[in-house]
């Protein structure tokens, strides 16, 4: 089993995916992608992995694009980084094509895959939209229309990956070279033998590194379709995991799954479960120790940055609250407004820099990459500080921050207060105009199963675990929310009512 990868439990040889790779490098080398780019518009699936080896193997960058992002957004991605390569599944690309600018759609060499029933399944795809249409390209007549490659041409090691674009049109992040990181953080797991379980999009920075890391060390690989909390379980025992990268989102999952389930699986494999993406609360991070052991690190970092700092559980649980402390290969500071470091305990603006990582840019976007910048080092506009002993702590965004009648308020911190309430599945905190103070804090939330909340017994519960300041004035339940290309709640879309002049409060 070692080295295979299993998708929805079907099991593919990574001799034939690394033998489909080499396939596909040669046509690849033929179409002229050589120091050019390859769009991959694909959910998680073996193709993603193929296609990832393949652009590396003829010397290209692969180009991972959000497979949930509209038609405008697709385009901007293709026109914004000169891409003329797109490797697609069906259903997806038959989502957007249309849409797309005619001169856009001309240039482009597209391959369609078919879309598998898995994830028809599991997305409710019609099956009439996952064959390939007639005169579109079909990837997998291509893999086999070539010989493997004979010259093998990698010079890119890293993907150009898009942020979420939380402050505008998303930003291609490109290395300027391709050293490899050295073992630290979440990269010291990347160990022969290891076997790891993915349910987080491969679209993303680190969930995109562990699929990476994790071929290229001949380990296995499990890929569900679709995140489901019982059903990862029953794979952790099955497959013998050793290895994950999980967000917060996805423990709170695994925290309200009833004593019988959680009890019902043998979860002794595990050694390294990797958690980012958003901060995680203390009491969430720390029950799933009490249950897994003291397996869960985490870490933060962004997709400029990779990961700054690292937490282990025992200092997690030491320090409640911290993503740990700078990890060997990096410096972190938090800095003023003025540019000077703040005070120990005292938020200010993170700014850091990994001496074995690459320097970036924006692609086509220098000015935003100097702006980005205080010296060697990088922000993306998180807000956190230090203790004595150097561990981080987050506060929030910059742009997040609620100044209510002088203080400083981070929506974070009221997050996750309301994440530890057992019928809280998500929330948004933000905040909203207030005559006398200011501004006031406001809180979305939606509810674990659907069931009506009480605004009040919220207030209340929150009441008992934040200042009285932080407390929200105005709490509303919805069952959606916004979302931006990464999955992350657009604040922006959720504050712009209340600053058009609707005020309320409960």
């Amino acid at each position: 089993m070692t080295g295979d990868v299993f998708l929805a439990g079907q099991r593919y040889a990574a001799s034939s995916l690394r033998l489909d790779a080499a396939r596909a490098a040669s046509g690849l080398v033929d179409l002229g992608a050589t120091d050019n780019r390859v769009a991959l518009f694909l959910r998680n699936d073996v193709t993603f992995l193929v296609a990832s080896e393949a652009a590396r193997l003829a010397g290209a960058t692969a180009l991972p694009v959000n497979w949930h992002l509209k038609a405008d957004d697709v385009a901007y991605i293709l026109e914004d980084s000169k891409t003329d390569i797109i490797i697609a599944h069906a259903d997806l690309w038959r989502g957007v094509a249309e849409q797309l600018p005619g001169a856009l759609r001309d240039q482009l060499t597209v391959f369609l895959v078919p879309t598998p029933d898995a994830i028809c399944a599991a997305y409710q795809v019609d099956p009439a939209m996952a064959d390939v249409p007639s005169g579109i390209r079909d990837w997998n007549a291509f893999v086999l229309d070539n010989f493997p490659i004979a010259e093998p041409r990698t010079t890119n090691r890293y993907p150009l990956l898009y942020t979420s674009g939380t402050t505008g049109r998303p930003k291609g992040v490109q290395r300027l070279d391709a050293r490899r990181p050295e073992p630290v953080a979440y990269d010291a797991f990347f160990e022969p033998g290891m076997r790891t379980h993915l349910a987080t999009p491969f679209y993303h920075s680190a969930p995109n590194r562990f699929l990476q890391g994790t071929f290229e060390m001949g380990g296995t690989l499990v890929l569900p379709v679709r995140f489901n909390a019982e059903q990862m379980l029953k794979e952790i025992e099955k497959y013998r995991i050793t290895t994950s990268f999980m967000v917060p989102a996805m423990l709170q999952r695994f925290a309200r799954l009833p004593d019988n389930i959680r009890a019902a699986y043998d979860l002794s494999s595990l050694r390294h479960v990797v958690i980012a993406g958003a901060p995680c609360p203390a009491e969430l991070k720390a029950s799933i120790i009490d249950w897994w052991g003291p397996v869960i690190y985490e870490y933060y970092g962004s997709t400029e940055t990779s990961a700054l700092t690292f937490a282990s559980s025992a200092e997690a649980l030491a320090r409640p609250g911290t993503v740990g402390r700078a990890v060997a290969t990096a410096h972190v500071d938090v800095l003023e407004e003025s540019g000077a470091p703040c005070a120990t305990g005292v938020s200010g603006e993170i700014y850091g820099r990994r001496q074995d990582i690459p320097d970036f840019t924006y692609l086509n976007k220098p000015e935003a990459r100097a702006k980005a910048g205080a010296g060697d080092l990088v922000s993306v506009g998180d807000i956190g500080y230090l203790d004595e002993d150097g561990f981080l702590f987050l506060s929030d965004r910059k742009t997040d921050m609620i100044i209510s009648n002088g203080v400083n308020i981070y929506p974070a911190q009221v997050e996750a207060a309301l994440l530890v309430h057992d019928c809280v599945a998500d929330c948004a905190v933000f905040g909203i105009p207030d005559s006398s103070a200011g501004e006031a804090v406001a809180a979305i939330v939606q509810s674990a199963d659907g069931q009506q909340l009480d605004p009040h017994e919220l207030a209340g519960f929150l009441e008992t675990k934040l200042a009285s300041f932080m407390v929200p004035k105005f709490i509303e339940q919805r069952q959606d929310f916004p979302r931006d290309a990464a999955g992350k709640i657009k604040k922006r879309d959720l504050r712009a009512p209340f600053w058009e002049g609707a005020k309320r409060a409960i």
